[in-house]
């Protein structure tokens, strides 16, 4: 799944993270992405992504991706992570 989100980033010269809030806003006007960052830069980054536009053949490889399913395991606090 990340390979095919960075090669969508890298043919709409953006950054993955960029792509991935493009795509969810793409999803209509009820959808309000929040990402979370500790630096400005980020923020920066983050916020240029409404202006991306992906065209219809790169908003449906993103839309075809499989779903994510089962745990995720965040170490810093020693337990797995229901999706």
């Amino acid at each position: 799944m990340a390979d095919e989100v960075h090669a969508v980033a890298d043919q709409a010269e953006a950054a993955p993270a960029q792509v991935a809030l493009a795509w969810l806003l793409a999803k209509g006007e009820d959808m309000a992405p929040i990402p979370g960052t500790k630096r400005v830069s980020r923020v920066e980054e983050n916020t240029a992504a409404d202006r991306l536009v992906l065209s219809a053949d790169q908003l449906a490889r993103l839309d075809n991706l499989p779903q994510t399913v089962g745990e995720r395991f965040q170490e810093e606090y020693g337990r797995p992570i229901e999706n």
